[in-house]
């Protein structure tokens, strides 16, 4: 997609360097857990890529059928172990609750399957790294479903910083905060699952500032908890050694419009909401002038999932054990920075 400059102004975005994802090459999915996120999973690999979902596991067969059938997959069977011992299955895509995670994905590894885990990667650091070793240990392909990090105008944020267009960096904003308690999901307000805002909702904020300024020097956070004890607002600073602040706030009782904003001593970026999401980027000036926009619509049927699909299997072929979009340090720099975040917070899971 090309960028669009403003009034004749010669500022510009950069082109995205991130490949079709039509274009890289077919593996066979198989789906651990076929929940909400699972779906939107399975309908971007179908529709965005050469890949296909050939297999889907559940704790319930009669589950994991009705899932095969909307989305039109051949095989679908009553446990994860059957899934994961399933031959026709190239990758394993693990998207059951984060309590979960560190247990599915060592299930697929040692069956000698590579996956693609979603976030948060796990529900703390240590999980994460027992996974990432295991995948190590076994020669297999491990990476963290944060998809936003593998999406075109991640990397054109990605290049305008390291373009130095901003200048010095400044100040980092970004919010993920959507209405889902107490109505919403029952998970989001149990500890055993590992509920709470932060890993379902603030890991975005979290790992966009991960993704622009690496680990911070000092991280303070203040929330409230919901009565059975998870977090249900969390407000966050994390100071880098560059002067450089993040603000970053996540909440599970109101819906924000999710925008972020980084700014520096020459201009700034806007994007907007959901940021996470393929979305609008502006170039502006100090002043508030909008120096150059590009748009937030993806080329044809493509869907926001099926460039981290592509991606992995791109890896995957290759021979790799990592994604460079979202490699192995970067998961867990999230979670140590996450894990802090908790402990500040007041929040602790059962049996960590």
């Amino acid at each position: 997609m090309s960028p669009v400059a403003v009034g004749g102004n010669a500022h510009a975005l950069p082109e995205a360097r991130v490949p079709d994802p039509r274009e890289a090459p077919p593996i066979r999915w198989g789906i651990l857990a076929p929940g909400g996120i699972a779906n939107e999973f399975a309908a971007a690999v179908t529709a965005g890529t050469a890949s296909t979902v050939v297999a889907v596991g559940s704790r319930s067969e009669q589950r994991a059928r009705d899932f095969a059938d909307r989305h039109h997959i051949p095989r679908a069977f009553g446990s994860y172990e059957a899934l994961v011992a399933d031959e026709a299955v190239d990758a394993v895509y693990v998207a059951s609750p984060h309590s979960e995670h560190h247990d599915h994905a060592l299930l697929a590894l040692e069956a000698g399957k590579p996956v693609l885990v979603e976030k948060a990667f796990t529900r703390n650091v240590t999980e994460a790294r027992a996974v990432i070793r295991a995948g190590a240990d076994r020669g297999l392909l491990v990476a963290e479903a944060m998809w936003a990090r593998y999406l075109p105008h991640y990397d054109v944020v990605r290049q305008v910083l390291d373009g130095g267009v901003l200048g010095d960096l400044v100040l980092l904003r970004a919010d993920h905060s959507q209405l889902l308690h107490p109505n919403g999901p029952e998970r989001l307000a149990r500890p055993e699952l590992a509920g709470g805002a932060l890993l379902d909702l603030g890991v975005y904020p979290v790992s966009f500032a991960d993704h622009l300024l690496g680990p911070p020097a000092s991280v303070a956070a203040r929330g409230s908890l919901t009565e059975c004890g998870v977090d249900a607002t969390v407000g966050i600073v994390l100071a880098y050694v560059s002067g450089a602040v993040a603000v970053l706030t996540c909440s599970m009782l109101a819906r924000t419009p999710c925008a972020a904003e980084i700014i520096g001593t020459e201009a700034r970026l806007e994007l907007d909401g959901p940021f996470y999401a393929p979305t609008a980027v502006r170039l502006l000036s100090p002043a508030g002038e909008v120096l150059a926009e590009r748009p937030g619509t993806l080329p044809g049927p493509l869907r926001g999932f099926s460039y981290q699909a592509a991606e992995f299997a791109r890896c995957l072929s290759a021979g790799s054990r990592e994604c460079p979009a979202m490699p192995h340090a970067a998961t867990l720099r999230v979670m140590s920075t996450m894990d802090e975040i908790r402990a500040q917070v007041g929040v602790r899971y059962p049996g960590e």
